[in-house]
């Protein structure tokens, strides 16, 4: 039985007999009789209580729940200080209010401490970054990387966890924010890690290893969260949607998932494409060295690769297989799912 289920059934008991109550109550104000009186507010107090009752108590549970993680910890620790902070100043105020005449008095005390609390709370969590990088500033700590913890959640799929790269992407530091992996995504790394493919299972049990690791990074925060948008049945549809609600951005290797999450206004980061922007750039007339490793696809063609892994068509390279020749760029062409250079022996350029 759910949550929802079950606040319905106690609703529904609580809210009738309080009916039936009010019920007798009213009878001579309404000019019933009791009976009366006591059936027609037990049938309003068993609806609202079937209607209304998950909405006053499971709704807002669950919302301060979701609230309380999806929040950075950096964030939620100085939220905390600052609901104390809030409530003892609220404390210090709380016998001169007290002496006031009543009924102001007996009220004041506990309405301050409520405005306090939640005025503390409310600007240390807006002022979070700022708060927590000047204390890094004046005891030393690593503040800017904390700042962009608190600002920056990064929501990742299943293919960047089997990719595997946002491991050491991370600990180079560039990546600024928390990694945030929603639960059904784990569920989706569990199934390909039990496939009985032997290459899936591979990548599942890759994609899970590399999530140790993450977790391991002390230097940036990582964070499972159990929200799963029920309105969708496809994980890719789930994390587009989950995107938007938490205003967070996209981390992916899904070409496709690209296209969808950019337009519907999602911020994406596309692990290929970051790597073809750190890869060697060359323009045509320059040379460089490289080693013919495979026939190409045309006759005469040779095939290599630089180190970033981007591949280099040799025209009339064949017959330097399997030897390092010097080559001069013709032509380079960028493509979303990768680079290629193509380029001539410099002997035969110069010809």
């Amino acid at each position: 039985m759910t949550p929802f289920f079950i606040s319905r059934i106690v609703g529904l008991v609580v809210f009738s007999v309080i009916g039936i109550r009010i019920g007798n109550d009213l009878a001579e104000f309404i000019q019933l009789g009791e009976s009366e009186s006591a059936f027609l507010f037990f049938w309003v107090g068993a609806l609202f209580g079937l209607t209304a009752t998950p909405w006053i108590t499971v709704a807002p549970v669950q919302r301060m729940r979701r609230a309380i993680n999806e929040m950075p910890v950096p964030k939620l620790m100085t939220s905390v200080v600052g609901g104390l902070l809030g409530l003892l100043l609220a404390l210090m105020l709380a016998f001169p209010l007290s002496l006031l005449e009543s009924p102001l008095g007996e009220v004041a005390p506990a309405i301050v401490s409520i405005v306090f609390g939640y005025l503390g709370m409310t600007i240390f969590s807006i002022r979070a970054s700022e708060i927590i990088e000047t204390i890094g500033e004046r005891f030393g700590g690593r503040s800017r990387r904390l700042n962009l913890a608190t600002t920056r959640q990064l929501l990742l799929d299943t293919s960047v966890l089997i990719d595997g790269r946002i491991v050491e992407i991370s600990e180079t530091g560039f990546v600024g924010g928390t990694l945030v992996i929603p639960r059904f995504v784990l569920s989706e790394l569990h199934r390909v890690a039990d496939s009985s493919d032997p290459l899936r299972r591979n990548r599942g049990r890759r994609g899970l290893a590399k999530l140790n690791e993450l977790q391991r990074n002390n230097d940036l925060p990582v964070k499972i969260i159990e929200d799963d948008p029920e309105d969708f049945s496809e994980v890719d549809a789930k994390l587009v949607a989950l995107a938007i609600q938490m205003n967070s951005a996209l981390v992916t290797n899904d070409f496709n998932l690209n296209q969808v999450a950019d337009a519907q206004g999602v911020d994406v980061l596309n692990i290929n494409a970051l790597a073809n922007a750190v890869r060697s750039v060359y323009i045509p007339g320059e040379t460089f060295a490289i080693r013919i490793i495979q026939e190409g696809r045309d006759p005469n063609q040779g095939i290599g690769y630089l180190d970033d892994g981007t591949m280099v068509v040799v025209e009339s390279g064949q017959k330097y297989m399997d030897r390092n020749v010097e080559v001069e760029v013709t032509k380079l062409i960028n493509r979303p799912t990768g680079r290629m250079i193509f380029a001539v022996p410099e002997n035969e350029a110069l010809r």
